[in-house]
Order: C-alpha cells, then structure tokens, then sequence
C-alpha cells in the first residue's frame, strides 16, 4: 500500500495487492454491495453524497474505506468532492467474471425477495 502524506491523498492497494478474500469480504455486506451496484450501473465516478444509504454518514464513510482498502474502489478528491470509482478494470484482470457473478446474484435476489414480499394494502 503507498503511504499517504498528503491528508487529501488516500490510500489504496495497488492491483498485485488485492486479495480475493478481501474483496469478498468487502462484497459481503449489503450496503456495501449496493454501493458497488450504484457504481456498477452508473459506470462513472459519483460523489459520496450520490449514494442514498440507510446508514449514518459515520457509517456510510466506513463502509467506503472497507471497500476502498480491498481495493474495490478508488477514491480521489476533486475539489472539495470526494470521487468514488469502481476498480472494474483491476477486478477483472485478477478475477475474471467474479464481479460480475457477484452482481448479478444480488439483481436476482433483490428481484426475487421483492417479488415474495406482499405487497400493502
């Protein structure tokens, strides 16, 4: 991991150092996934205020370092926004298919848990 000197600067794993079961872990968690999925679909870099999340912001701000430090994303500071962008690139070199495995496994539970939730009356 390169050290970070400059407080805007982050840290990030370069691709020989991402390990599968830290992206996994990292893709274990639905709020996290769900931000992957946003990133996914949109396939551009969003601010962090892009994402509607049901957590609070201390809580939003780890799950992106957890995904960050696995080396899912990468972060930037443009200004004063903070840049999120999905490392697909970096993912498909080293583990080819495994993205996109992973997110289409959670369209179809997210479909299929939807459709056996009754609808309110």
């Amino acid at each position: 991991m390169t050290t970070a000197i400059n407080p805007r600067v982050l840290d990030h794993p370069a691709r020989e150092e991402i390990r599968l079961e830290g992206v996994l872990h990292a893709l274990s968690d639905a709020v996290r996934l769900t931000i992957v999925s946003d990133m996914a679909r949109e396939g551009t870099e969003l601010s962090c205020s892009y994402f509607d999340l049901p957590v609070t912001k201390s809580t939003t701000t780890h799950h992106f370092r957890v995904l960050r430090e696995a080396g899912v994303i990468q972060q930037i500071y443009r200004g004063t926004a903070k840049l999120n962008a999905l490392r697909r690139e970096d993912l498909d070199a080293l583990f080819p298919g495994l993205l996109d495995s992973v997110l289409r496994a959670a369209g179809a539970q997210a479909k299929r848990l939807a459709e056996s939730t009754p609808a309110e009356a």
